[in-house]
């Protein structure tokens, strides 16, 4: 059974909070950010305690409900958290000395290699390989740290992905539809592999497992449809400004 880190729901509620203050402010000074932005970053942390807080085990099988919570933290909470493009506004509300500071962090070396979409696929979805299918002890599975280190590696996975917050060089979109490809496909195996077998060192009823397979699979699914919608929307966009551009400076025919 998954337990709630105490300080946890205390923690998202005041970073949605410090996030809505930073929108306002920048609202009332007159610059534009869409209120969908805020309720994304809402739905997120809900969701991020949904994860913990809402008792599967009363619903659902042990592994199946275990699912549920990794699903929904791991996938579910961090499309929206990065939606709200945290990293835009913490940078067109901080202070000099604090928007410098994060400038030079998201330009560092380290930072764009951790948020280049094959680096990130790895660190998520290896994860995730490494923890329904290495000899770990059991009791890892039911650790709130494991679910929210999911969530962590989700968030940057989707940073990553959607590219939407400012990073040092932007992969072109047939990168990251590529890795996000990839990932569907290894998210996909995984899932698969469940319904035969369960994490080493676990006894899982067949009908558990099935059922926890398929909430993976098709739980998987639909978030990453949802991401390629996203990635697509943003092709779309770009070449439509790309057209408007070359239209733009296009010269006129000589008389």
């Amino acid at each position: 059974m998954t337990t709630t880190p105490a300080p946890l729901p205390v923690l998202v509620l005041l970073c949605c909070l410090l996030y809505t203050a930073a929108a306002a402010r920048l609202r009332h000074r007159g610059d534009h950010w869409p209120l969908r932005r805020d309720a994304a970053l809402w739905l997120g942390g809900g969701l991020l305690v949904a994860a913990f807080a809402v008792p599967w085990e009363s619903w659902l099988p042990p592994f199946t409900a275990h699912m549920a919570a990794h699903l929904t933290a791991g996938m579910a909470a961090p499309l929206p958290v990065a939606l709200s493009r945290p990293g835009t506004l913490a940078l067109r509300t901080l202070p000099p000395p604090g928007r410098r500071a994060l400038v030079s962090l998201t330009r560092s070396r380290p930072a764009a290699a951790l948020v280049f979409p094959p680096v990130a696929t790895a660190l998520d979805i290896g994860g995730l390989w490494l923890l329904y299918r290495a000899p770990l002890p059991p009791s890892l599975h039911h650790s709130p740290l494991l679910t929210l280190h999911l969530f962590l590696a989700g968030t940057l996975f989707t940073f990553a992905l959607l590219a939407v917050d400012p990073i040092r060089h932007r992969p072109g979109f047939a990168v990251r539809a590529g890795t996000l490809l990839a990932a569907a496909a290894a998210h996909a195996v995984l899932a698969k592999s469940l319904w035969a077998t369960g994490p080493p060192g676990t006894a899982f009823t067949p009908a558990d497992l099935h059922l926890a397979s398929q909430l993976m699979y098709y739980g998987g699914d639909a978030v990453e449809i949802a991401s390629a919608l996203l990635l697509a929307s943003q092709w779309y966009r770009a070449q439509g400004r790309s057209l408007r551009t070359h239209r733009g400076t296009r010269q006129p025919a000589a008389a």
